[in-house]
């Protein structure tokens, strides 16, 4: 699932759980849903972070892929 299907399921589950009038299992159901979804948004947004470190790193270091020495 892409982080834009994940994130767009997740906004109407969460829109359905605001609306109310659900039984608690349908609410838990929707919930568990919802929290499946943030982990896997979460997942992306972290491979995300992760590949902006590395091209951040490689540009700072004049494209050579090697990180700068801490001092």
């Amino acid at each position: 699932m892409s982080y834009e299907q994940a994130r767009d399921e997740l906004a109407a589950v969460v829109k359905r759980l605001e609306t109310g009038g659900l039984t608690l299992e349908e609410s838990l159901e929707l919930w568990e849903r919802g929290e499946r979804l943030a982990a896997i948004c979460e997942e992306w947004l972290e491979g995300a972070r992760a590949r902006l470190a590395a091209a951040t790193a490689t540009a700072e270091n004049g494209g050579s892929g090697e990180t700068a020495a801490p001092f």
